[in-house]
């Protein structure tokens, strides 16, 4: 993959409720900064877009663009997807909803209880294909409690909308991480059982079909 231009998105999304409290979510950032690694010591030439994580990626070789903020995100992935990239490989977990009107200002805790409208936010992967349609797509789907019949079903949607090129479902739980790599057939093609493991299976394949 050597000289191969590379984005990967990694870490949680904020959404505003007010000027200094947010929607977030648990995700650490490591399954993207440890890909980043690997692709890097493939040679690959890596953009990182990365959230608010609580360890950030510090290797100089790769160009870094941290976000906190679902708009930011955006407009950014959008201004990226324009530079022609071999490869994108999403796995940053997008927020799914937003507030629909959010606060201009603090909003006062003894004011009791607190309702808030959400909308969806737009799906950032759903436009790659349509700006970038040879760039090769690897999407993610996480949910609790797949087993590999299950992470089939889950992963047709994303193929379907995302023209995705392979799908990574994949679960974390108490019983620990697995994850399954689809092909476009809904096909797995490899699993794994560890993020280590996974990324080194999908560098592998990504390697193969750049």
């Amino acid at each position: 993959m050597k000289g191969k231009k590379i984005l990967v998105t990694c870490g949680p999304t904020w959404v505003a409720i007010d000027p200094v409290r947010v929607i977030s979510n648990v995700s650490s950032g490591e399954l993207g900064q440890l890909l980043t690694k690997a692709l890097l010591k493939q040679g690959a030439r890596v953009t990182l877009l990365e959230g608010p994580v609580a360890n950030p990626f510090a290797d100089r070789r790769a160009k870094v663009i941290r976000f906190r903020f679902f708009d930011e995100l955006h407009k950014t992935f959008r201004q990226e997807l324009g530079k022609h990239y071999a490869a994108v490989v999403h796995a940053a977990a997008v927020a799914d909803f937003q507030p629909v009107r959010p606060s201009p200002k603090k909003i006062d805790s003894r004011g009791g209880r607190l309702k808030l409208e959400l909308m969806p936010t737009p799906k950032l992967i759903n436009a790659v294909k349509r700006t970038s349609p040879q760039t090769f797509l690897v999407g993610f789907k996480l949910r609790p409690g797949l087993t590999q019949r299950s992470a089939q079903a889950a992963s047709r949607e994303l193929f379907k909308d995302a023209h995705c090129d392979l799908v990574v479902a994949n679960t974390c739980s108490k019983a620990g991480y697995r994850a399954w790599i689809l092909d476009t057939d809904v096909k797995v093609l490899t699993q794994a059982s560890s993020r280590r493991q996974l990324v080194e299976k999908l560098t592998q394949l990504l390697s193969q079909r750049l």
